[in-house]
């Protein structure tokens, strides 16, 4: 059996915590989840699970845009 030092435990507290503060409209939420992603990346490259790599990565990438779409509006001058 692999052992991941935690890791594996670290990646899903985070992701179900982003879940938490995303569903009560926290754009925090994004954040803690590319941490969750960055743990599972890292837990992809242990196990030489190339799949799981290049999904964390594009699932990061998808926060990225969330937390940057996400941002309060810019004041607009009259």
């Amino acid at each position: 059996m692999t052992q991941y030092f935690g890791v594996d435990w670290l990646a899903m507290g985070l992701t179900f915590s982003a879940i938490y503060l995303l569903g009560n409209k926290s754009r925090n939420g994004f954040v803690v989840m590319m941490a969750g992603n960055l743990s599972w990346t890292a837990i992809g490259v242990w196990a030489g699970s190339y799949a799981m790599v290049l999904a964390n990565l594009g699932f990061f990438s998808l926060n990225v845009r969330g937390f940057m779409k996400w941002a309060p509006p810019v004041p607009t001058k009259p």
